[in-house]
């Protein structure tokens, strides 16, 4: 199995609805989000993907989010919280349909919300 990860950021605000402390404000963060594709096969290249096709098209994800306030944003408008597990999830699925094929495939993305925490959402393992 063979695996490729790149880091990327962005900057933005967010209030967590519901929650019960400083963070139900309105406040920001420098986000760091690592983005990781796996697969078993490579290409006439011998690579798995390219770094910067990866990267391109995470940009294109980080530039919807990017110097915004996420609750203004969907789906954290009205049907999720923007929690980091909520935006490693977001990335994921956003990115899947631009990266994935019958080689490889997004599996994890892992945000941090602060240089000591995170939260990472990622596809099961198939058996």
């Amino acid at each position: 199995m063979y695996e490729v990860m790149i880091e990327t950021e962005f900057s933005s605000a967010h209030a967590l609805r519901n929650y019960h402390g400083k963070c139900e404000n309105l406040h920001g963060h420098n986000w760091k989000v690592e983005v990781y594709v796996r697969g078993t096969k490579l290409d006439e290249t011998g690579l798995l993907i390219d770094f910067k096709e990866l990267k391109t098209a995470t940009k294109q994800i980080m530039d919807k989010i990017d110097h915004k306030v996420l609750n203004e944003i969907p789906p954290f408008d009205e049907v999720c919280n923007p929690s980091s597990e909520n935006i490693a999830r977001y990335v994921l699925e956003e990115l899947a349909p631009k990266i994935n094929n019958v080689n490889r495939i997004v599996y994890k993305v892992r945000a941090w919300e602060t240089p000591f925490t995170a939260a990472s959402y990622q596809i099961p393992e198939e058996k």
